[in-house]
């Protein structure tokens, strides 16, 4: 008997039945009295083991020690975490089973309440004060669907994206009801595998039964992953217009104007967003970052501020926020905030990355306020703590570390560190032209045309010499050729991803290497790291797991 099969004689006995008894819930809620009537409602349906937490860190606690079936959780916990950020910590922490019921519970009824929990996406939203007609209603559909979805998710924690998508398949040959759910699970994995052709066929075979926005923001995410900005703009804007309530649509659409180089419109677009849900981290600090680099000071100093108030018990807190708003202080001449608000940063964030961007973050601070003496010792400094470490930064601190020393008169490191950018981002226009806008403003706007040009050719040879290897079947030279490239431009996508392609097709034609297949692996998790979230970096991912010799267990199961 198939695995949807199976699954189907269990729901057709669960529906008729669900034992609660033998399930273990959490109940999350600050106030004793709120906790005892969920308890008791719980008690009444038959169960069991039922633990309670008054706040959100006591909820965590809990959540590491056990894997609870059902979590009832408030969404005003006091002082600390709130129920949207409990929940927010648990999913990136892996805390939750497949199966698991989250529902959460508030007497909260304004938008940027509700907006803020359901853009995590919990099972329910229940609105206080709950009856337990209500509370068993909205299990049962839950657990119901949780039940179909349980191997699947099983499959999709295991990153077996194939396999999950084939389970979908079967789901849908016996699960009519759930079919739109399904589609909408296998379009995610097919994009998660590489196959955005399947994917977008399983968008489209939902918008055929109906316009789901969901569906016509996959087509325009795809439309995104091709590089096609524009037309995905144009989806987004259309789902927008349908729903101004979606708001993934509104983060999407503000990613496809930053792609085509139009700051502007992105910050108009995440300020909309804002004002409906303003409790994304993420999104604050988006807008923060794109207002202060627009020049929006005011804009900038509220994103940064409510992000900071907002992430303080979040697992997404970040230095990010706060040292923008040091920025932010420093254009408004307000030194005094601006150094406090960077030895936070350096405190709860101490790192070797998080000291370079603080130290450059000075350095602007007291050149904008005009003390260029101060500007000129940090500028020394983070010269310094580059020799110390030949580890080049991230593209973006490398572009502030250059503006900076341009700024106190050093020209030699921060002309190294912009021709580091080009090399590692040959073929990205739109942070091309920002390199220019740095060498204009340095006042070497025809050098630094020339260095643009010599840089993209002296990464494009670099690349090219490899293939030209590969292509003529020469694969243990470009093997080698690539390596190379690999540690002098190790942060280009297209050399990593063409030195990933050469490694497979030596494997592939040459026979299986463990220690060429752990050094693809390596490559491939580099990509991952620095650019999350590439089709063909999934695609290269199966290519190498097909490779893999199977051991007698998987080989007595394929047989």
């Amino acid at each position: 008997m198939s695995e949807a099969l199976k699954l189907n004689a269990s729901l057709a006995t669960s529906s008729q039945h669900i034992d609660w008894s033998a399930k273990s819930y959490l109940i999350v809620d600050d106030f004793i009295g709120v906790r005892q009537l969920l308890r008791e409602s719980l008690r009444n349906l038959g169960a069991k083991n039922v633990d309670q937490a008054s706040s959100g860190g006591e909820a965590m606690a809990l959540l590491v020690r056990t894997r609870y079936d059902v979590v009832l959780c408030d969404y005003n916990l006091g002082e600390g975490k709130n129920g949207q950020q409990v929940l927010e910590e648990a999913r990136m922490r892996n805390l939750l089973m497949p199966s698991s019921v989250w529902l959460m519970v508030s007497a909260e009824k304004s938008t940027e309440s509700v907006m803020g929990a359901a853009e995590h996406q919990p099972d329910a939203y229940l609105i206080k004060p709950i009856t337990e007609g209500v509370l068993l209603t909205r299990l049962n559909r839950v657990w119901h669907k949780k039940q179909v979805f349980k191997k699947i998710d099983q499959a999709y924690a295991k990153k077996d994206f194939l396999r999950a998508a084939k389970m979908c398949d079967e789901q849908m040959g016996q699960n009519k009801v759930h079919e739109i759910d399904l589609l909408r699970m296998k379009a995610h994995l097919m994009l998660k595998s590489g196959e955005p052709g399947k994917a977008r066929e399983a968008y489209e075979r939902v918008l055929k039964e109906r316009e789901y926005q969901w569906a016509r923001a996959g087509l325009a995410k795809i439309r995104m992953a091709n590089g096609e900005f524009d037309q995905a703009r144009q989806i987004f804007q259309a789902v927008i217009a349908d729903n101004r309530y979606y708001m993934d649509a509104y983060d999407q659409l503000a990613k496809a104007y930053t792609e085509m180089g139009q700051a502007e419109e992105a910050c108009t677009i995440l300020e909309r967003a804002a004002r409906l849900s303003p409790n994304s981290v993420t999104r604050q600090r988006a807008l923060g970052q794109v207002s202060l680099k627009l020049g929006n000071v005011g804009m900038a100093e509220k994103a940064f501020r409510k992000c900071i108030a907002i992430g303080e018990y979040s697992v997404l807190k970040s230095a990010d926020p706060y040292l923008g708003l040091a920025r932010v202080c420093g254009l408004k001449n307000d030194t005094k905030e601006a150094l406090a608000l960077l030895l936070t940063a350096q405190r709860e964030f101490a790192t070797d990355q998080i000291q370079l961007r603080a130290k450059i973050t000075e350095g602007m601070v007291y050149h904008e306020s005009g003390d260029f003496r101060r500007a000129r010792k940090a500028g020394d400094e983070i010269e310094e703590m580059l020799v110390r470490d030949p580890v080049r930064p991230d593209t973006a601190t490398c572009m502030e570390t250059a503006t900076l020393l341009f700024a106190v008169g050093v020209k030699e490191t921060p002309v190294d560190l912009l021709c580091y950018v080009i090399k590692n981002n040959h073929d990205n226009t739109v942070l091309l032209d920002d390199v220019q806008k740095v060498f204009d403003k340095a006042r070497m706007s025809d050098e630094g045309v020339a260095l643009i040009k010599a840089s993209k050719k002296e990464a494009s040879d670099l690349m090219n010499q490899g293939v030209l290897l590969w292509k003529t079947g020469k694969l243990a030279e470009a093997v080698l050729w690539m390596r190379d490239a690999r540690a002098t431009l190790p942060n280009n996508m297209r050399i990593l991803f063409n030195a990933a392609q050469i490694l497979i097709s030596h494997l592939q034609q040459l026979g299986y290497d463990a220690a060429l297949a752990d050094e693809t692996t390596e490559v491939l998790l580099h990509v991952d790291k620095v650019m999350p979230g590439q089709q063909r970096f999934a695609q290269l991912m199966e290519q190498l797991a097909s490779l893999s010799p199977k051991s007698d267990e998987e080989a007595g199961t394929a047989a």
